[in-house]
């Protein structure tokens, strides 16, 4: 039968006054009476254990408190079982390109694409990447798999996507990961991630993303300048912004946007967004997560002092800046003021260079999505947004609502801290547009029409007996949209929809992470599984293109519970756009798997695909 939804879900702000709130908690996070704010499980669980309160960090965040090396054994561990279907990829497909090169089945997850504004066959992308988890080296009779974590991830082309560069095998090849912000890479933090991405006018390309260590209180955003030379991808040293060491602040989903415009009066300034979150260093509780802001006029070497540009907004995460054509400066997040029992997408506007900001406009209310039905992995419902070439303004989002009776503006109805019964409630991209510079918005629309999942693979027998059939037909839903307009106008809309539904066989008994990530001891009975395709549309045409060429399966990869926070989409100068997510479609060998050594053993693990195209 299909799985029971579940009704623990995040939602940013504070509850209305009489409604008590159900706190859900990260599996592995235990909840003291004062949470250790030195460690990132610490403040998970102060975040995830305020009364009245429902807020979230980023999925990679929430992964990065309970993932952890493993112990060495004295042979290499000779799996009992691999959890597979054959309902599962070999290799992603052509026209779809895998962009990660590594063939040690180290995960990818979070993409973030961008192209030359001045040469649409030189693109840039980025994800997290665990390559280090699997890199066979030792320092000092340890693993290189024990003591590396989730690092900056970059790849590059230079023929419009359709090939791509480069791969790190150790310390002293580190290919294009983002050096000196890891320790493995030269860096003071254990860890590294939640990329961002764009150009300036004159070929550089900036990386933004964050430094931090799992079990100590540094943390910080990060910038790196790239430059091409004779073809290749060269990465400069990091800029730390807002770095800090103190237990009560936590930097989280920065994104970066620069002004290319060669007519802007700003051109070439950086943006820097992201989520400060704060905590009362006294008793330990969350205090509020503010969108703070800062930006540089010298490519990235230094950067304005931190500032908050959310106003009364308090409780928020996800934000993304955007810059028009007249180099006005757009940041979108999602949030709430203190009482409200509903999330909104907000935009504020700047437009003397990030100087100063108006204050913060809703776009829209909404409810933020849960986790899709017949999946466990992280969602979110943070805004991408995009600007036209005659200043139009594009946002997208997802929103849960009923089926029956759709409110894509905010359905009360659908959170799980108002009411008990969230049964019938779905999660679907929607978008809005402005034509008056933020001020005003449409009301949001639906990106894709209504559909069911298809049922594959049933029906199958039980190994404690009887038969799991089919589920009863289920709305297709929506994650992690992303949205990209044309120098020719075309707006493009994609996202994952979870439109396919098959059996997917448990494990009854396995160890502890890492290695139960691999090795299970026993298997169990099969659930319904949601699996998921990359769908990109014209927003102006309604032209869908299914891009993804095999439904991707979310259990492979961290237990099903993490595929990374977001998509991206992006279009080049040619109107060619290039659609870029986690896949789990390629099966490679894994031998060393956070400091365990596996006998060679083939799994589907997740890596980051690409496609490109135009209608």
């Amino acid at each position: 039968m299909t799985s029971p939804r579940s009704i623990t879900r995040p939602a940013i702000g504070l509850a209305a006054a009489g409604v008590l709130l159900s706190i859900a908690i990260a599996p592995g996070i235990a909840v003291a009476s004062r949470p250790n704010l030195n460690t990132l499980a610490g403040k998970v669980a102060a975040l995830r254990g305020t009364a009245g309160l429902q807020v979230r960090f980023s999925a990679f965040i929430e992964q990065e408190a309970i993932d952890r090396s493993g112990t060495a054994t004295n042979a290499p561990i000779d799996p009992t079982f691999v959890l597979s279907s054959p309902l599962d990829g070999h290799n992603v497909q052509p026209p779809a390109v895998t962009v990660n090169q590594d063939t040690a089945a180290a995960p990818q997850n979070e993409t973030a694409i961008a192209t030359d504004p001045n040469n649409p066959n030189r693109v840039v992308a980025a994800a997290n990447d665990y390559v280090s988890r699997t890199w066979s080296c030792s320092i000092d009779g340890t693993p290189c798999s024990a003591l590396g974590d989730g690092y900056s991830g970059t790849y590059f082309s230079n023929d419009g996507g359709a090939t791509w560069c480069c791969t790190a095998t150790g310390p002293n090849h580190l290919g294009t990961l983002i050096p000196g912000v890891e320790r493995l890479t030269g860096g003071p933090y254990d860890a590294g991630g939640d990329p961002a991405l764009d150009w300036d006018s004159h070929g550089h390309v900036y990386y933004a993303g964050l430094g931090f260590n799992r079990t100590s209180a540094p943390n910080t955003v990060t910038v790196s300048r790239g430059t091409f030379s004779g073809g290749d991808l060269h990465w400069g040293g990091p800029t730390f912004v807002n770095a800090t060491t103190s237990p009560s602040t936590l930097n989280d989903k920065e994104w970066i946007a620069v002004d290319h415009n060669p007519s802007s009066a700003y051109r070439d300034r950086i943006y820097l967004t992201w989520t400060r979150f704060l905590f009362n260093p006294s008793n330990g509780k969350y205090t509020q997560s503010p969108i703070f802001f800062a930006a540089s006029t010298d490519g990235g070497a230094t950067f304005t002092s931190p500032k908050s540009i959310s106003g009364n907004v308090l409780y928020d995460q996800g934000s993304r800046p955007v810059v028009g054509p007249d180099g006005t400066l757009y940041v979108f997040w999602n949030g709430s003021t203190r009482l409200q029992s509903l999330n909104s997408t907000w935009v504020a506007r700047s437009t003397n260079g990030g100087a100063s900001f108006s204050k913060p406009v809703a776009v829209s209310q909404l409810t933020d999505s849960m986790e899709l039905t017949d999946t466990l992995f992280r969602v979110n419902s943070f805004p991408a947004a995009a600007s036209a070439p005659n200043g139009d303004l594009y946002a997208t989002w997802t929103t849960e609502t009923k089926a029956s009776d759709a409110r894509l503006d905010g359905d009360a109805r659908c959170a799980d801290w108002l009411t008990s019964d969230v049964s019938g409630c779905f999660s679907y991209a929607v978008w809005s547009k402005s034509t008056d510079g933020g001020r005003n918005w449409s009301a949001p629309s639906r990106v894709f029409p209504t559909d069911t999942r298809d049922a594959e693979g049933y029906p199958v027998a039980q190994p404690s007996g009887g038969t799991l059939h089919a589920p009863a037909a289920s709305p297709v839903e929506d994650i992690y949209p992303a949205v990209a307009v044309a120098p020719n106008g075309k707006v493009y809309v994609s996202a994952y929809r979870g439109d396919v539904v098959s059996p997917w066989q448990t494990c009854a008994n396995a160890p502890a992470p890492p290695e139960g990530r691999i090795n299970c001891l026993q298997l169990g009975d099969y659930i319904d599984n949601t699996r998921l395709d990359y769908v990109v549309r014209d927003a102006s045409t309604s032209v869908t293109r299914t891009v993804s060429p095999h439904p991707i399966n979310t259990r492979n990869g961290f237990g099903g519970g993490f595929f990374g926070d977001y998509t991206d989409l992006d279009v080049g100068s040619d109107n060619t756009f290039h659609a870029f997510w986690t896949d789990s479609n390629n099966r490679q060998t894994v031998v060393w798997f956070y400091g365990l050594a596996f006998d060679p053993t083939v799994i589907n693990q997740e890596d980051v695909v690409t496609a490109s195209g135009n209608f």
